[in-house]
């Protein structure tokens, strides 16, 4: 069954179509804080279904697909920057009428997440990571060989033979990781083929000073793309930064634990946007 919720989209400034789902059950007679979920690699929005239940009811949930997936358009080879991928969601926040969010990202999605507050500091209230370091270019990962195993065996096939590095099979449903995998096989691999490498060069380790919202860091202790120390960077550089680490899980802590996420997100928004 697919999910009941109403895909919308607006023209970026560079003439790209990109989506968005709002979730919102907040009372209608207040001004709820607006909140943004920014997605993994390969993810689109419907990755974050099971985090909107804990989250849409005391805030304004949006969802946005980055350019190139999901219901977004395919970037020309001009339009693929991690400067204009921070820039699409300060365009999705001008669309919806949002002044600050409270922004959160989960891996590839928190590097872009990291750019937005570095650049637009104005607009972002907190910020929350999720198994995300300051950038992929030092991941203990061939991220090359995963473009090259995408082009030649398909994403499906490539995400099943890697699952073990992203979620404990003995501890999740195989429908769970059928249903994963199938929603990653919906991106283009010609996309992925330039988004990875876009990725894979960014390490925003010297910028880390410059966020100063409160941010929270929520990672994965048995990482396989990320050593623990890789993680820590973020709470050592960035001013008022809150380390989590979720022991023994693997990189998609976000679809894995996705309720255990939700709650430690709202947990931290709570904590910054109510009176102590």
């Amino acid at each position: 069954m697919e999910p009941r919720w109403q895909t919308e989209s607006f023209t970026a400034s560079d003439g790209l179509r990109l989506a968005y789902v709002v979730d919102d059950f907040t009372d209608p007679w207040t001004k709820a804080p607006a909140l943004l979920l920014v997605h993994a690699a390969m993810g689109s929005s419907r990755r974050f279904y099971a985090w909107v239940p804990h989250l849409a009811r005391e805030f304004r949930v949006v969802r946005m697909d980055l350019r190139g997936h999901g219901e977004s358009g395919i970037p020309g080879a001009q339009q693929l920057t991690l400067e204009r991928l921070a820039l699409d969601a300060v365009e999705l926040l001008d669309r919806l009428g949002v002044e600050r969010v409270h922004l959160a990202g989960s891996s590839a999605g928190a590097v872009i997440a990291q750019q937005v507050a570095i650049a637009h500091p104005a607009r972002v209230a907190t910020l929350a990571l999720f198994a995300s370091t300051p950038g992929l270019k030092h991941g203990k990962q061939d991220y090359g060989g995963w473009v090259r195993r995408i082009a030649a065996q398909g994403v499906a096939a490539f995400l099943r033979e890697t699952a073990a590095d992203r979620f404990d099979l003995s501890r999740v449903e195989a429908g769970f990781v059928n249903w994963f995998i199938g929603e990653a096989a919906r991106s283009d691999p010609g996309l992925l083929a330039r988004f990875v490498p876009l990725m894979a060069s960014v390490d925003l380790s010297r910028q880390l000073a410059n966020i100063r919202c409160p941010t929270l860091a929520v990672a994965p202790g048995a990482d396989p793309i990320h050593t623990v120390d890789e993680y820590r960077v973020l709470q050592q550089r960035i001013p008022e930064c809150e380390l989590v680490i979720y022991e023994g899980m693997a990189h998609n802590i976000t679809d894995a634990v996705p309720d255990r996420c939700a709650e430690e997100l709202k947990r931290f928004l709570l904590t910054h946007t109510r009176p102590q």
